[in-house]
C-alpha cells in the first residue's frame, strides 16, 4: 500500500505547532509498518539552509489557480527513511512565517492543486492520499472535479485529518471560480453557512475523516466545539473516528536530552530529577523550597485554559506550590502572570517566549504539568511530561481524557477535573500537592507515568487499519 502524506509542516523543516510534530513523526512510524509512505510539503523561504543544501531538484510545471497558471518546482530529500517532496512556488512560499498572510486560501489552494498535478511526474502512486487541516482540505475536492476520470487517478483514496476544526480556511464566496477555479454550478460542494469553508468541502468529498483522538470526534458533534460544523459532521458521522496521536520517544527522552541537566529514566529519576528541578528554579529565580513546581509551557489564549489559572493562581501559590510559565499569546494573559511573578518574587517565574530547551528543562524539571484547557484536540504537552516524569494534571477534553486517567484509585498516571471551572482545577492540584507530599506513593506515580507508552507504534497500526478499510470502500 502506498500512502501519500500532505501537510503544510512537518519538523524539522517547518513547524508552528502540533501538526508539524504530527507529520514529522508519523509518517515515519507508518513507513515501519511496512507500509510505503512519502510526505509532500510547501518549500517555504525560510526552510533552514541545512536542509535546503541537501534538496535535489526533480522538475518543474505548471498549476492551475484560478483563470492562471502557475511555476511549481518540484525538489525530493530523503530524511531518517522517509521521502520527502517539496514544492517550490516563491510568490506564494518565499516569506517569514508560515500562515497569516492575506492569500492564504490562494496559496493553499494553489499547494492542493500542485500536489496532484505532482503525480504525474514522479515514480509514486498512491493509494492513499491523507491530508491534513483546511490547507491541504482541496486536494479530495480537486481530485473528486478534475482528476478522478483519468486513469491514473481512478482509484485513490482520500483520507482527512482534522487537527483542530476551530481553523475551518473560512473565505467569501467571491473567491471560488476566479481563485480556486470551482464553477458555480459546484458551489453546493464548498459552501457552508453563507461563505467558502475549505474543511466542510474535505468532509464532503473525502472517504474517511479522522481526528486526533477519539474523544474530540464525539466533541465535535457537539455545538461547544465544532465552531459551527456540527449539524454538517452528524451527517457524515459515517465517515468520522479518532486516532489518538502519539510523540516522538527518540526526541523526548530525559535519559538522553542534551538540553537538561542530569538524564535519567523511570529507574533512576529520583537521584537526577531533583538536579533538573534545582536548575530550573535557578533559571526562574524561584526559592529553592521543597516544595511542588507547578508548570505550564502553552500558547497563553483563552481555549488553553488560562483564564482558569487567572481566577485562582494567587490561591495556587498561597497554598504553597510554585509556578513556571513559558508562552506567549494575549496580551492580557502575558500581563496577568508578569504582574502575579512580580507579586510573588521567589514563587513565579514567567518567561514570555517561546524557547525549545528551556521547555525541555521545564518538562524534566518541574513536579506537575498544568493543562486546564477548554478544548484541546489531541494535546502532545501532557505526554511529553509524562515522559519526563512530570505529573500532568488536566481538564478531561479531548485527548487529555484520552491520555491522562485520575490517579485517585492509584493506578492513573496524573490528576484529572471535568467541568471548566476554575475552583475545580484548583482541587485538582491541591489533590495533586497532597500526593506530592506523600513521598513514597509520589515516586511510585512518576514511575506510572514514565512507564506509559505514547510512542507512535500504536497508533501507526490504527492509522494502517484504517488504509485498509478505506482502500476496501467503493
Amino acid at each position: 500500500m502506498n500512502v501519500l502524506y500532505c501537510a503544510s509542516e512537518a519538523t524539522p523543516f517547518a513547524a508552528s505547532g502540533g501538526l508539524g510534530d504530527v507529520a514529522g513523526s508519523l509518517p515515519r512510524a507508518i513507513r515501519n509498518r511496512k507500509v510505503a509512505c512519502r510526505v509532500v510539503l510547501p518549500l517555504y523561504g525560510d526552510m533552514k539552509q541545512e536542509y535546503r543544501e541537501k534538496l535535489t531538484y526533480v522538475t518543474n510545471f505548471s498549476v492551475p489557480v484560478g483563470w492562471r497558471n502557475q511555476y511549481c518546482g518540484l525538489f525530493e530529500l530523503t530524511y531518517d527513511g522517509v521521502k520527502y517532496y517539496f514544492l517550490d512556488n516563491e510568490y506564494y512560499f518565499k516569506r517569514t512565517g508560515l500562515y497569516g498572510f492575506y492569500d492564504d486560501g490562494e496559496r493553499f489552494a494553489f499547494f492542493s492543486r500542485a500536489i496532484l498535478e505532482m503525480l504525474f511526474y514522479i515514480d509514486f502512486a498512491p493509494d492513499i492520499i491523507h491530508t491534513n487541516d483546511w490547507q491541504t482540505a482541496l486536494v479530495p475536492v480537486y481530485l473528486m472535479l478534475y482528476y478522478r476520470h483519468l486513469e491514473k487517478y481512478r482509484n485513490i483514496k482520500t483520507v482527512f485529518t482534522i487537527h483542530n476544526i476551530q481553523y475551518q480556511g473560512k473565505y467569501g464566496m467571491e473567491i471560488l471560480e476566479d481563485t480556486l477555479a470551482i464553477a458555480r454550478h459546484d458551489a453546493h460542494i464548498m459552501e457552508y453557512d453563507g461563505c467558502v469553508n475549505f474543511m466542510k468541502g474535505a468532509i464532503e468529498c473525502c472517504d474517511k475523516v479522522t481526528t486526533v483522538s477519539p474523544s474530540y470526534a464525539n466533541e465535535i458533534l457537539d455545538p461547544w466545539y465544532a465552531h459551527g460544523l456540527d449539524g454538517f459532521l452528524r451527517q457524515k458521522q459515517y465517515k468520522l473516528c479518532g486516532i489518538l496521536n502519539g510523540i516522538d520517544v527518540k526526541s523526548y527522552d530525559p535519559a538522553t536530552d542534551p538540553n537538561i541537566v542530569a538524564n535519567f529514566d523511570a529507574n533512576t529519576f529520583a537521584e537526577n530529577k531533583p538536579k533538573c528541578k534545582e536548575e530550573l528554579q535557578e533559571i526562574f529565580g524561584l526559592n529553592k523550597w521543597p516544595v511542588p513546581v507547578v508548570a505550564m509551557v502553552t500558547r497563553l489564549v483563552g481555549h488553553k485554559g488560562v483564564d482558569l489559572v487567572r481566577h485562582v493562581g494567587q490561591e495556587i501559590i498561597n497554598a504553597g506550590m510554585q509556578l513556571v510559565v513559558l508562552g506567549t499569546g494575549e496580551a492580557q494573559y502575558e500581563q496577568y502572570f508578569n504582574e502575579l511573578a512580580a507579586r510573588n518574587a521567589g514563587c513565579v517565574g514567567v518567561k514570555i517566549a517561546f524557547v525549545p530547551s528551556l521547555a525541555r528543562k521545564i518538562y524534566a524539571g518541574a513536579d506537575m504539568f498544568l493543562m486546564p484547557s477548554k478544548s484541546e484536540p489531541c494535546g502532545l504537552s501532557q505526554m511529553v511530561a509524562l515522559r519526563y516524569g512530570t505529573v500532568p494534571i488536566v481538564r478531561e477534553t479531548g485527548g487529555l481524557r484520552d491520555s491522562i486517567h485520575d490517579s485517585g484509585d492509584g493506578e492513573g498516571n496524573g490528576f484529572t477535573f471535568a467541568s471548566y471551572n476554575a475552583h475545580d482545577m484548583l482541587n485538582a492540584c491541591m489533590r495533586a500537592k497532597e500526593g506530592y507530599e506523600n513521598g513514597e506513593g509520589w515516586a511510585q506515580l512518576v514511575k506510572r507515568a514514565m512507564e506509559c507508552d505514547f510512542s507512535w507504534s500504536a497508533s501507526a497500526k490504527q492509522y494502517v487499519d484504517m488504509y485498509e478499510q478505506v482502500c476496501q470502500l467503493w
